[in-house]
């Protein structure tokens, strides 16, 4: 029977771009309720529009930031599985590293706090491939050792270790999802902290030339939203008590295949634009990250559902729906 079977499940970041994902996921299951803990600093409600319609999905109505404890503990009262992805972004902790310590670090601190002392029965945590820095490696296993040097990666190595280390001291069972490129619907599409996908496809619906760092060898393993939910959900129902695993393709997708695939499904004829790296940019960006699935597919029963075809082409049909498009 799935462990979902009537459960409360809290959903902390459930209104950011994997959040809501992971909400709506899951609602396809018979869970009895579903909270969503989110302060809205990088949520949107439009995220989670749809799955509120569901009377068992509701928000957790006096806040949902991860630094305020008191709060937080109040939200996990009568909760059995929680989730959590709340976090400052890779460039933000660059700009912001206190703001992030507090956030991503002592943030984590409270959630494993809080779920021990209201004997939540499992907690999934959202990690990143940040913690491996450049592949010494292709595919990365698990194994792979963490050779990040941005501040983002070190608050995922803490949140990681402190998990392992709550596990050995309190029995809570926590799985961390190490997840690679992610892109999709609901992720923000025109801020400066925007990834690599959005970027592109804004220039080109613009009809503009599409700008890649470098000679676009770069290569990265990009993985639809809607998988790592699954993902999510995957890790709640297996009964791995504690571990870290890899959530993505094992494929792997230089920035110019990316820029040209793109180029294919917009039916564009737009030339793409080299420039050279900033020296900023040159020594803090990864240059080659993928990731190994096998662990996954065995312990957790995860594989992903969408090539990057198929995934770009629902994201290029949200983008239709909801006015982003500029063509």
């Amino acid at each position: 029977m799935s462990k979902l079977k009537d459960a409360r499940v809290l959903v902390i970041g459930g209104a950011g771009f994997i959040g809501g994902f992971v909400v709506s996921e899951l609602l396809k299951h018979d869970v009895k309720e579903v909270v969503i803990y989110d302060n809205f600093a990088r949520g949107k409600q439009d995220n989670i529009e749809q799955s509120l319609k569901d009377p068992r999905c509701s928000i957790f109505p006096f806040g949902g930031d991860v630094r305020e404890t008191d709060i937080l503990d109040s939200a996990m009262q009568g909760v059995d599985y929680v989730f959590h992805l709340a976090a400052m972004w890779l460039l933000h902790c660059k700009d912001f590293p206190r703001t992030a310590f507090d956030v991503n670090i002592a943030g984590t601190y409270n959630v494993l706090e809080a779920c021990v002392k209201n004997n939540i029965k499992k907690l999934i945590s959202s990690s990143s491939a940040s913690v491996y820095g450049d592949a010494v490696e292709v595919p990365m296993t698990e194994d792979h050792p963490f050779n990040n040097k941005n501040f983002y990666g070190a608050t995922k190595i803490a949140g990681e270790a402190m998990a392992t280390a709550f596990n050995d001291r309190y029995g809570l069972e926590v799985v961390s999802l190490r997840y690679m490129n992610v892109y999709g619907p609901g992720q923000d599409q025109h801020a400066v902290y925007s990834g690599v996908v959005p970027i592109m496809l804004n220039k080109i619906e613009a009809g503009e030339q599409p700008i890649i760092n470098g000679d676009g060898s770069q290569a990265y393993d990009f993985i639809y939203v809607e998988d790592v939910a699954r993902a999510n959900v995957a890790a709640l129902e297996a009964d791995m008590k504690i571990g870290n695993y890899n959530v993505g393709t094992e494929i792997q997708t230089s920035i110019k295949q990316l820029c040209d695939t793109i180029l294919e499904l917009k039916e564009s004829d737009l030339e793409v634009k080299y420039v050279p790296y900033s020296k900023d940019d040159a020594r803090a960006l990864v240059q080659n990250r993928i990731g190994s699935r096998q662990k996954a597919e065995k312990e957790i029963n995860f594989l992903y559902k969408y090539s990057l075809k198929e995934g770009l082409t629902k994201l290029i049909e949200w983008r239709k729906e909801v006015g982003i498009d500029q063509q």
